[in-house]
């Protein structure tokens, strides 16, 4: 069956339950020579994460808030020695993992966050990560952005697009948002100018750009060719 067109999903995507913003047959064009552009620059770019599985994955991302991918790879291959399944998680306690995740920032509530998480995959979902954006909210601590790195890095599954601090700043800077854009709206405008089977991609090339030359610090585009020819917006306060 093919999606379908209401004034609430203009993009005729079906599953998506919430209207996506108008955007011009322009902004879309842009949008996809920047993509083209990112993809020439980026053609490599992944989730930075360390994971073999599904839940080290979304463990991964728990423990990535507001601490740097690099750190977080230092602290997982202890932690998954210790915990091999979401069934070891489940089954130790948030004092027990604190150890493992305690040179990470806010390790307290991290822990607690994965031990909930694990035990509800356990307990709700028989020990497996769930494949859908709505079971993966339903799970202790995990948010839109969490659930779209593990869907669509573990899973191949573009449900949406993440939006971490550097897709937020490149977002504003490429003109692609308005500039007092939420996260919210910013994933939906990002859903609505790029073509749905490039949103994981696209997330990884933005976040590898954002790390690599569009830095928060650089308010100037002149250092590289994409910023050069996308980023009208770089030169407003910040």
């Amino acid at each position: 069956m093919p999606d379908v067109l209401t004034p609430s999903n203009p993009r005729g995507l079906r599953d998506i339950p919430f209207p996506l913003p108008e955007v011009t047959p322009e902004q879309k064009r842009r949008a996809r020579r920047l993509a083209d552009a990112l993809r020439r620059a980026y053609p490599n770019a992944h989730c930075e994460l360390n994971y073999r599985t599904p839940h080290e994955l979304l463990i991964a991302t728990i423990l990535s808030a507001q601490t740097t991918d690099a750190q977080v790879n230092k602290a997982t291959p202890a932690l998954f020695k210790r915990f091999p399944t979401p069934e070891a998680f489940a089954h130790a306690t948030p004092e027990e993992i604190e150890p493992y995740v305690k040179s990470l920032g806010f390790f307290r509530n991290k822990a607690r966050a994965i031990h909930l998480a694990m035990k509800d995959i356990v307990e709700k979902f028989g020990g497996e990560v769930p494949r859908t954006m709505d079971d993966l909210l339903s799970l202790h601590g995990v948010a839109r952005k969490t659930a779209n790195v593990v869907l669509g890095n573990a899973f191949g599954i573009n449900a949406g697009f993440v939006v971490d601090t550097h897709v937020q700043r490149l977002s504003r800077r490429f003109c692609l948002v308005p500039e007092d854009a939420t996260v919210t709206m910013i994933e939906r405008y990002l859903m609505a100018l790029f073509p749905r089977s490039r949103w994981t991609e696209l997330s990884h090339q933005m976040i590898w750009h954002g790390r690599r030359a569009c830095k928060a610090r650089m308010s100037a585009c002149s250092n590289h060719t994409i910023c050069r020819r996308f980023g009208e917006c770089c030169s407003l306060p910040r």
